[in-house]
């Protein structure tokens, strides 16, 4: 079987790192076949052992000291250098022969959104088995202009990679059951989020997310999240539902 690369999206602080970790340990307990890939140059710790690490090839910490750069300018170095490496790291992860690569992507989220890098690492490989999973940050989803502009960012970089997008809303063992259900509310049902948007009117913030979101809707974009915990180790099955369903029509993939 071609591998399946799931990419863990999402800003900083979402948890899409600690994510990775939760969905590889899973895996595992599954008997799956699953490795982490960490693409990020200018992370200092990580909660997991990745498989492959893209420090490996280019750390910040080096171009900062090699090209008197500050730290942002020492990330997009980094992300360009990275894609010119490319070929290597990619045949590195293939020589797993994992059924399942997990990406655990830089926490400057526009490194990954919109740099070509990201681009060329997408279609590094043999197959297009790719899915993004992004990561709603439950911090700024509380609040109806923070989710919106959260579906903003996930929508922008579904529609630039044309691949594949689950939406999972994480750390919820951080909010309550009612701020769960609020989000999910205001997910489901446009006019509600429209509703608590503009305090009850229509003002020309609420009427522009109106027409955004009308647009997502026509064009099949998903605004629904899955909510996990990484911390309870919740909702990680319905990742690996949706993966199975989006690339085997809903049949289960059994470990060997």
């Amino acid at each position: 079987m071609d591998p399946i690369r799931i990419y863990l999206v999402g800003t900083a602080g979402s948890g899409k790192t600690t994510l990775t970790q939760a969905l590889k340990l899973w895996m595992d307990q599954q008997g799956f076949n699953a490795i982490t890939v960490n693409l990020d140059p200018g992370v200092e710790e990580l909660p997991y052992t990745p498989d492959v690490d893209v420090r490996d090839w280019v750390s910040v910490k080096e171009i900062m000291a090699e090209r008197g750069l500050g730290p942002n300018g020492a990330q997009i170095a980094c992300a360009d250098l990275a894609a010119l490496q490319f070929p290597e790291i990619s045949q590195v992860i293939e020589e797993f022969r994992a059924d399942y690569v997990l990406v655990d992507t830089p926490g400057q989220i526009e490194l990954f959104a919109f740099r070509e890098a990201s681009s060329i690492f997408l279609n590094a490989f043999q197959t297009t088995q790719n899915i993004i999973v992004f990561v709603l940050d439950p911090s700024v989803a509380k609040t109806p202009s923070g989710l919106v502009s959260l579906l903003m960012l996930s929508s922008s970089i579904q529609f630039r990679f044309d691949t594949p997008m689950e939406l999972v809303l994480g750390k919820c063992d951080l909010l309550t059951e009612e701020e769960i259900e609020t989000i999910l509310e205001h997910c489901g049902n446009t006019d509600s989020l429209l509703f608590a948007l503009g305090d009850g009117n229509m003002d020309m913030r609420a009427v522009a997310a109106t027409e955004f979101l009308r647009a997502m809707e026509t064009l099949g974009g998903r605004i629904v999240p899955k909510p996990i915990s990484s911390v309870e180790m919740t909702g990680l099955e319905e990742i690996y539902r949706t993966v199975q369903l989006i690339f085997f029509g809903g049949e289960d993939l059994a470990s060997d």
